[in-house]
């Protein structure tokens, strides 16, 4: 048992959030929309990986680098982290590129 993956993913969100305020782009333009989409975003993608385990698709992989924990049957302590992850990097890539397009289309 190891935390090196939750390490790596917790070292990425940081990476996230260095990103999003240098450039104001998610929580540092508008904190409470941003918590919103972010756990929505995150409820929505544990839901599809409880549906996902319910019907026997989805399956926990046996590595030495994640902790071991377990939210439920399959679901490790890092998918939690995982997806929050992919659903902030998914809205600082979104609104970043918004930005940068408004920009090339105005200059």
């Amino acid at each position: 048992m190891s935390a090196a993956y939750l390490l790596v993913l917790l070292v990425s969100l940081g990476g996230m959030v260095l990103l999003d305020r240098a450039y104001s782009l998610f929580f540092w333009r508008d904190a409470r929309r941003a918590t919103i989409v972010l756990v929505v975003g995150v409820a929505f993608f544990l839901a599809w990986d409880l549906l996902g385990i319910g019907l026997g698709i989805f399956y926990r992989g046996e590595t030495d680098l994640m902790t071991g924990i377990q939210l439920a049957p399959e679901l490790p302590l890092e998918e939690l982290f995982f997806l929050t992850f992919l659903a902030y990097l998914t809205m600082n890539l979104s609104l970043g590129t918004h930005r940068l397009l408004i920009q090339r289309v105005t200059t």
